[in-house]
């Protein structure tokens, strides 16, 4: 793709309204770390609740974030507030897959709060998190360090040790100069509103993480919504960017992979967990998904 299509692109995602992105945690983790290629099925204009460190790994194109266009090359790193908009748009054909090209690391403004709670030491985070919601791309020697830290969380073993090193790398950026940190948005962006437990996306998104097994229905999530079917469709349309039902196939097969990699469990047995009664079904979606079965995705992940 011409460097001259990517800036049409990333101008274009600036005049329509960003997607909402639904950050799942494996149950097993305070945060999420994972690294993927490109394309990605889940890569949008999108926003979300969380923190994100994006560190660019194998990829070359245009950013937008916020109202701000710009380049990017392997080895740029940001940091990105909570529900301000982004999106990745890469120089590359159509056919062609990079394997490896972002790694991300998403967490929550509660798990911060939390440690913090627990060690008064980590309020020098305070500065660091309020300047994110523009943006903050990081430089010098800031990066380099930034850059081992994260990556040394997908060395890590699972448990406290990926702990320790999250909080090490947000000790880094706390720390580098305002010369190696700058804001990446020009002008103030108004943070999209979440809207807080009881507002109605939140309401219908607890619905589906508490009901993946046992079945999912827009009827159901529209009546917690407290609206009727159709307001519902067309609201969760509007807010998450998706369809209802996408949505809800998306969760299923993100929480499949999830086993598929961490467990031994029979893949008739994960099917069924995340909600498919019919195996045929499962591994057609996932196949539609993925470009691979899930019996592929485990082989690969092993």
């Amino acid at each position: 793709m011409s460097e001259n299509s990517t800036a049409t692109i990333a101008k274009a995602k600036l005049r329509r309204p960003a997607s909402r992105e639904v950050i799942t945690l494996d149950g097993t983790s305070s945060f999420r770390f994972y690294v993927h290629d490109e394309p990605h099925p889940f890569a949008s204009w999108n926003y979300h609740p969380e923190y994100e460190v994006h560190l660019i790994l194998r990829s070359s194109g245009r950013f937008v974030l916020g109202d701000a266009i710009g380049s990017y090359v392997p080895g740029q790193l940001m940091l990105i507030g909570p529900n301000l908009p982004h999106s990745w748009i890469a120089d590359r054909e159509p056919d062609e897959h990079l394997t490896d090209a972002h790694a991300v690391l998403h967490f929550t403004d509660g798990w911060i709060r939390a440690c913090q709670a627990a060690m008064p030491e980590l309020r020098v985070l305070d500065s660091l998190l309020r300047r994110s919601g523009r943006g903050i791309e990081f430089h010098g020697t800031a990066r380099t360090r930034a850059t081992e830290a994260l990556l040394a969380i997908r060395d890590a073993a699972e448990g406290a040790e990926r702990v320790v090193r999250a909080l090490d790398l947000l000790r880094i950026l706390a720390e580098a100069s305002l010369k190696d940190a700058t804001p990446v948005v020009r002008a103030w962006v108004p943070q999209l509103d979440d809207g807080g437990p009881s507002e109605p996306m939140s309401r219908a998104i607890d619905y589906i993480f508490e009901n993946l097994a046992t079945g999912v229905r827009l009827h159901d999530a529209a009546r917690i919504a407290t609206m009727s079917d159709s307001a519902f469709s067309r609201y969760f349309k509007a807010r998450s960017g998706q369809r209802f039902t996408d949505m809800v196939r998306q969760l299923r097969l993100t929480h499949a992979c999830h086993l598929l990699k961490s467990t031994d469990k029979p893949i008739t047995t994960i099917a069924t967990t995340v909600g498919y009664s019919n195996l045929s079904n499962f591994n057609r979606q996932f196949l539609r998904t993925y470009g691979k079965t899930p019996r592929q995705q485990r082989a690969e992940s092993r």
